[in-house]
């Protein structure tokens, strides 16, 4: 994908690791550390907080969100496009206004949803806004091009009732 935001991270690679899964991921949850432990991100003004239970190996929620996939919590995959994406969550959040990136809310179930959509990327970060704070929720690449286009329904929908 050519013409990427300049703000947008370059992407963290195995092979950049040896392929040694155990440094991939030390150096995957410290990049994640660095955005959402460390720092204090907000989105629009408030505060982003962090899922962090159930822990799984000393790492939160969020983390093994942001890099594996699956709907049962306790057999997710390993999703290696999420993983070489794991710096890019916080960069969106904080480039909300970009004309590159599409934000629109949502419900989901009982859950009060934003997505930030980097179409151009074909990059999703989500976010439950829970009333005092945010969660990131999950983030990835979207690449079924009728998945896509159920986005971009949906986003163009709800600035069509926002703003009509």
């Amino acid at each position: 994908m050519s013409n990427s935001p300049a703000w947008l991270p370059p992407l963290v690679l195995f092979s950049d690791y040896g392929g040694d899964w155990d440094t991939y991921l030390d150096a995957l949850y410290a990049w994640f550390k660095q955005d959402f432990i460390d720092s204090k991100p907000v989105f629009q003004g408030r505060r982003l907080g962090l899922k962090r239970i159930p822990i799984s190996k000393g790492k939160e929620a969020t983390f093994w969100h942001m890099i594996t996939e699956g709907k049962d919590e306790k057999s997710r995959d390993t999703d290696f496009k999420r993983c070489e994406r794991i710096r890019w969550p916080k960069p969106v959040i904080e480039h909300d206004s970009d004309a590159g990136v599409k934000v629109w809310r949502n419900q989901r179930k009982r859950e009060k949803r934003i997505c930030l959509w980097v179409e151009q990327e074909h990059y999703l970060v989500v976010l439950n806004d829970r009333g005092g704070y945010i969660l990131p929720w999950t983030a990835y690449l979207v690449e079924i091009p009728h998945r896509q286009r159920k986005l971009r329904k949906e986003y163009e929908e709800y600035w069509k009732h926002r703003n009509g």
